[in-house]
């Protein structure tokens, strides 16, 4: 019966289960950044070129090239990478929201344990911002 009323919920209601944007606030520990955040987790976001269309396959393949014990899922317009360390094991999460208006993919990067990052999350994203420029897909 439960499921059943859940079920007519969503179906009622699609704009209460929509998630526009699943990218959340950074933690008040400064081991993630966030292109949308306004604090010291700032980042920019990257911009796609002019002209270009999203071209997800050579952003997969960017992270890849970034990171070598990646795990990437691909969901309409959202990019969600799990990064292992390779000495301790500890996953970061990567993810990049795809804003059509904007012509932009909006980033976060940032540590599930920890305190501190050492910087690793902002490196990453700089990382890649430098790969996708040299491919060509973003400015």
């Amino acid at each position: 019966m439960r499921h059943l009323l859940l079920l007519l919920l969503i179906i009622m209601c699609p704009k209460a289960f929509s998630f526009s944007n699943p990218l959340k606030a950074c933690p008040d520990k400064p081991n993630c950044v966030y292109s949308k955040a306004k604090d010291e987790h700032a980042i920019e976001p990257l911009i796609i070129k002019g002209g270009s269309r999203l071209n997800t396959n050579a952003i997969i393949e960017a992270i890849k090239q970034v990171e070598a014990n990646v795990t990437v899922v691909v969901k309409k317009g959202h990019i969600h990478a799990e990064v292992t360390s390779r000495v301790f094991g500890f996953i970061d999460d990567l993810d990049l929201i795809f804003n059509a208006k904007e012509n932009t993919l909006h980033v976060r990067s940032a540590s599930r344990k920890g305190h501190y990052d050492f910087g690793v999350n902002r490196r990453r994203i700089e990382k890649l911002r430098k790969r996708l420029k040299k491919a060509g897909i973003i400015q």
